[in-house]
C-alpha cells in the first residue's frame, strides 16, 4: 500500500521521533520514502518548507511532493460540490489566496486508491480530512494506525 502523508503527520514525526533516539523508525521511514510508499502533495511541501530545520531539509531534499493530475483536480471539484466541504479551505486561506493541502491529499488518495495519513480526527458534520474521506470512500488513518497496519514496532 502507498500512503499520502499530511503535513500534520510529518510535523509529528519530525517533532517527536528524533533520528538519534529512534534509528529503527527512521530506517523504515527512509525506506518507505525511497521506495515511493510514502508520498505527499506539493501543497504540503509549500506548508512545510519554512518549518523546523530538519523537516524543512527533508522537504527540500525529497521528491515525494507531487503536483496534482487532471484526474485529481477533477475530483477536487467533486469534493467542493458538497457545500460544507468547501470549509476545507478556511476563510483566512481564501482571503489570502493560499492553497490548502487537504483537498489535494484526498484527491490523490482517491485517484490512486491509496490511503491518507493525517492526525485529524473524524468529527460529526465537520469539514475535516477524515469526514471527506468517509463520504467518498477513501482510506484514511493516523500515524499510529499506519504503523500498526505496516507492522512497525520498535
Amino acid at each position: 500500500m502507498t500512503y499520502v502523508f499530511d503535513s500534520n503527520t510529518l510535523i509529528k514525526i519530525f517533532n517527536h521521533y528524533y533520528r538519534n533516539q529512534f534509528p529503527s523508525f527512521w530506517e523504515k521511514f527512509d525506506e518507505y520514502v525511497a521506495n515511493g510508499k510514502i508520498i505527499s502533495v506539493r501543497t504540503v511541501k509549500t506548508e512545510l518548507k519554512d518549518g523546523n530545520d530538519m523537516l524543512a531539509g527533508f522537504v527540500m531534499e525529497n521528491n515525494i511532493f507531487d503536483i496534482p493530475t487532471d484526474d485529481e483536480t477533477d475530483f477536487i471539484a467533486e469534493i467542493f460540490k458538497v457545500e460544507h466541504f468547501q470549509d476545507l479551505i478556511n476563510k483566512k486561506a481564501r482571503l489570502q489566496g493560499k492553497e490548502v493541502a487537504d483537498p489535494y491529499l484526498i484527491a490523490k488518495a482517491k485517484v490512486l486508491n491509496i490511503c491518507v495519513v493525517t492526525e485529524e480526527k473524524l468529527k460529526p458534520n465537520a469539514a475535516k480530512i477524515p469526514n471527506v474521506c468517509q463520504k467518498f470512500d477513501v482510506c484514511c488513518m493516523n500515524l499510529e494506525k499506519f504503523m500498526q497496519d505496516e507492522d512497525w514496532s520498535f
